[in-house]
Parts: C-alpha cells; structure tokens; sequence
C-alpha cells in the first residue's frame, strides 16, 4: 500500500514540475537532439513504387508480330549473307493503358490484327467497344518504366517504331514436341549398344534411390512434354524495316512455328534507340 502511494506521488510530482516548465518557458528536450531529428517520413524499400523503380524495364512500348518464316539476307556493306526471320506487323493499335495509381505498373495494352465480330465472346466485344477499336485476333500488355513510356490510345504501330542497328527482345512461344524421352529433351547420351543392354538404350537409367531418401528428388530429369514454352531470346538486331509490306527482318531465329506470336520490344540490356 505504502509502495502504491508512492507511485502515485511520484507521478503527481512529475505533472506538477512538467507544468510548472511549461509556464515559464523551459523545455524538456536539448537544442542539439531537435535539430537532428528527420521529421520528414521514411521511404520504404519494400513498398510497390520502390519496386517498381528498382526494376528494369524498356523506356518504350513494343509491338506484337506473327512470324512469317526466315530468308537470307546481305548485307549491303559486307555482302555477307545473314540468316533472317521475316516479322509482320498487323494494325497494331494501342487499346488502353495500365497505370501505377490503379494497377501498381505502367504499361500499354495492344492488340494485333482484326477479328469477325461472331468470333469473338460477348465480354471482349464489349472490352473493344468501350475503347471504341475493331475485335483484335491477339491483345497483349508492354510493360514501361515509368509514364512516358505509354503512347496515346488509338496510336497505329508500324515497323518504323523500329530503326535498322537496334538491338530488341523477342518473347515467342516454342514449337511443341510433345511427349519426348530424356534423349532428345535434355540431351542424354544412352546407355551402351553393346553385350548386357537389353530394350533400354534410351533409357535415363537409374530414377530413385533405395530407402534413403527412397524417392524420385523433385527437378530430376526424366521423360515428359516437351516445348510450347514461354522463350525470351535477347539483343536480336534488326536488319530492316518496310513500312509498306508491314515487316520487321531480324537477325537469326526465332522460336516457334510460322504463325506464331512474337513480342517486340528494346532490349533492356543495350542503349535505348535514339
């Protein structure tokens, strides 16, 4: 009871000297300590605008092409003769926008060639609809860095957005091989052909192990589908440009059959074109 009472007189001493400050003028914090105190707020580093800005991305926004096939190409000051991948361009139209008020990135939706309107669900008629543009075969998203990479709704994009030189991404989907064997998937050499092998050349050879830890270890590589992958190949140059024909020739390969989609955009790893 004794130690109760003291408490309470100790903290009625310490309201009565903190007042009686007050009154007179005096604070209860040195100089030195507000000066060095930061009253502007923290930015987090783990927030989604920090993120946003630590990633890397292309200043500009792509456009969507369907693979033509490949031809050869020479080069008109070497003469040497180049492996290209013909790229045609189709009415693409940027449709809307994506920003960091409301979805948390930048980016510029496009779509690519025309559709019959009876071939096209209820919910996209009415998604094109709204942003007054004709049904699109394929509508894809080109993420940016920051607001002045989105270009104006209704923006016609043709293979001149591209210069000749420059180095750009390419993000296609693979050929599909279907169900294959660890041979022609990863690349295995076989067992032996000779004397003790029986039906079994191509095979993997041993999976498991006995009772420890008795169990196929997950990312083992064994037979399975193979193909129809998401595949990036980047800093591919671009040879030439032909606003009339709609075509953008690249250097080499590019992954997956005639008619597939392909994804253009800057490389993120070379200069930005000027």
């Amino acid at each position: 009871m004794m130690s109760l009472n003291g408490g309470i007189a100790s903290k009625a001493w310490i309201r009565l000297f903190s007042q009686s400050a007050v009154t007179n003028g005096a604070k209860l914090v040195a100089p030195s300590v507000v000066s060095s105190t930061n009253l502007e707020p923290v930015q987090l580093n783990h927030s989604p605008e920090s993120a946003l800005k630590r990633r890397r991305l292309p200043l500009r926004c792509g456009a969507l092409s369907k693979k033509v096939g490949m031809m050869p190409y020479f080069d008109k000051e070497s003469g040497k003769r180049i492996a290209a991948t013909v790229l045609q361009l189709d009415n693409n139209e940027v449709i809307l926008h994506r920003t960091a008020q409301e979805n948390n990135y930048w980016a510029c939706q496009v779509g690519f060639g025309n559709k019959l309107p009876h071939k096209v669900s209820r919910q996209l008629l009415g998604h094109f609809a709204a942003h007054v543009v004709n049904p699109k075969e394929k509508v894809v998203e080109f993420r940016v860095k920051d607001e002045s990479g989105l270009l104006p709704v209704g923006t016609l994009i043709k293979p001149s957005w591209f210069k000749p030189g420059q180095y750009v991404d390419l993000k296609s989907t693979s050929k599909g091989k279907g169900f294959q064997g660890v041979m022609k998937r990863y690349g295995f050499k076989g067992l032996k052909a000779s004397h003790g092998v029986s039906v079994s050349h191509r095979s993997g050879g041993s999976y498991g192990q006995n009772q420890t830890p008795g169990r196929v270890l997950p990312g083992k590589k064994m037979p399975g589908h193979m193909g129809v992958d998401t595949v990036t190949i980047q800093n591919v140059q671009v040879l030439e440009v032909n606003d009339e024909t709609g075509t953008v020739l690249v250097k080499g390969s590019v992954a997956g059959p005639k008619g597939a989609f392909v994804r253009i955009q800057d490389a993120i790893k070379k200069p930005a074109p000027v």
